[in-house]
Parts: structure tokens; C-alpha cells; sequence
């Protein structure tokens, strides 16, 4: 947790390459559980939000994407 994004308890930065998808996200977990992820695919050259839990609280959301756009460089890697 940070003074910068209270609601995220946990996150990790990860590449994903190979199989459907190739880019980069962050990954924010609750516990051991994996809550929601915003990922820059670079194959399809999309950014994309997944909740993986129903019901979160719309902070930790927006929090999440200000950290995404703070730590993944926005424009696309081929």
C-alpha cells in the first residue's frame, strides 16, 4: 500500500508474451487473489481492463489505471 494509491494493497508489474497476448500490466491483488488487471497488448494494440472479482470499489479501479499510466510506457512496442 502507498501514500500514492491507498487502495492497492499489492501489485506487480508483468509482461505476458506468447498465446493470446503480448504486452505488458499491472496485476493487483487482494490477498492471494488477483482482483484486476490493466494491460497493454501489443499484438492488437489495445489497452485492457479485467476484473477478476465482482463488486470493486470504483477508487481501487481508478487508482489502478493511474498506476498503470504511470509505470507502462503508453505507446505501443512492436
Amino acid at each position: 500500500m502507498s501514500i500514492e494509491f491507498p487502495k492497492i494493497e499489492k501489485y506487480i508489474i508483468a509482461s505476458d508474451v506468447g498465446g493470446d497476448r503480448d504486452g505488458i500490466g499491472v496485476e493487483v491483488y487482494t490477498g492471494k487473489d488477483m482482483v484486476l488487471e490493466v494491460f497493454r497488448d501489443d499484438s492488437k494494440k489495445t489497452r485492457e481492463v479485467t476484473l477478476y472479482k465482482k463488486d470493486l470499489d470504483l477508487e481501487l479501479i481508478e487508482q489502478t489505471i493511474a498506476l498503470f499510466k504511470k509505470e507502462i510506457p503508453w505507446d505501443f512496442q512492436d
